[in-house]
């Protein structure tokens, strides 16, 4: 068992930065996977779209990446049948969207990083979990007022 941090909040921080740490290891395991038919860069445009349809340069500010970079991104993303390009009133105004197959991908590994994270929690007793999910919607509180 580790022991719980103090009050003070940087000892707090390290411990969260701790904790960010194995989450992004669970998520990278699970995006990394055989199956998964995009790299990483590819599955953040997705996840960006998972919200709904936006423009290219939105797509690109999402990502922080050049518009011409974020449509090549979307080209392999539509040759991958995972999102589709909607041409407006305005032939030079695209709007990307997921296409069933890109929401499906997102749902699956959805499932996997649930499974995993499930599978983890479970080594943990309830009262640890109980306070983990009451210490991070604290946190998602408190980070909503500051974004």
């Amino acid at each position: 068992m580790v022991a719980p941090p103090g009050q003070d909040p940087l000892e707090t921080a390290a411990a969260l930065d701790a904790a960010a740490g194995a989450l992004l290891d669970v998520v990278a395991r699970v995006h990394d996977g055989p199956d998964v038919p995009v790299p990483a860069t590819q599955l953040r445009a997705l996840f960006i779209l998972e919200r709904g349809p936006v423009n290219v340069s939105g797509l690109a500010a999402g990502l922080g990446a050049l518009t011409s970079s974020a449509s090549r991104l979307c080209d392999r993303l539509e040759a991958s049948g995972l999102l589709r390009r909607d041409t407006g009133q305005d032939r030079r105004e695209v709007t990307v969207r997921l296409t069933a197959d890109g929401r499906r991908l997102l749902e699956r590994l959805r499932v996997r990083r649930r499974e995993e994270l499930g599978r983890i929690l479970s080594g943990m007793p309830a009262q640890a979990r109980q306070s983990l999910v009451w210490g991070l919607a604290e946190f998602s509180a408190a980070a909503g007022r500051h974004a």
